[in-house]
């Protein structure tokens, strides 16, 4: 018996030992990992584009009404800017303050019920505001271009991919679709 204990101790004790070796082998310790904020309220409502730690993100606000969004409805709350909470949880937007929907009769192809500031074609969405869009980040083209096409798509009006041309004072940028997935 003594043989024994004397044999199966040391086998314990070295293969107890090559678990903690192996168990730690190549990790390596880091900083806190944390992703963006949870989101709050309603899972479905109005999604706006904002930008979270740099880059493009969707934000649901709750609806009250429980219907799809217009276009226009979504694009006037993204140039709004952020709310309160939004800020306080670290979104931000590049939007121009004061840049503005422009709102005249609708031309033809126009989403139906919408002022000229969304308007429907062959070749996908113009939006239309106050101010130059040439000198727009890409990143606030981004958060104009993938709320517009949500709300639209949300609404039936097009696909989520659809291009989107943003008109203003200068000029207009190309048509592109949401790059964001």
């Amino acid at each position: 018996m003594s043989v024994r204990r004397a044999l199966v101790r040391p086998l314990l004790t070295g293969g107890l030992l090559l678990t903690l070796l192996v168990a730690g082998c190549g990790v390596r310790p880091s900083g806190v990992i944390s992703g963006r904020p949870a989101q709050s309220g309603a899972s479905q409502g109005i999604r706006l584009y904002l930008l979270w730690r740099g880059q493009v993100a969707v934000v649901v606000r709750p609806d009250k009404v429980n219907q799809a969004p217009s276009p226009e409805v979504s694009l006037a709350l993204l140039l709004a800017g952020p709310q309160e909470d939004e800020r306080q949880q670290g979104f931000t937007s590049e939007v121009p303050a004061g840049l503005r929907a422009v709102r005249s009769a609708p031309p033809t192809g126009a989403v139906p019920g919408s002022p000229a500031a969304v308007a429907g074609g062959a070749d996908g969405l113009t939006v239309t505001v106050t101010g130059p869009v040439r000198q727009l980040s890409t990143d606030a083209a981004d958060q104009i271009i993938c709320t517009v096409a949500d709300a639209a798509a949300q609404a039936g009006q097009a696909e989520y991919f659809v291009p989107v041309t943003i008109v203003g004072s200068d000029g207009a940028r190309p048509a592109v679709p949401c790059s964001i997935r």
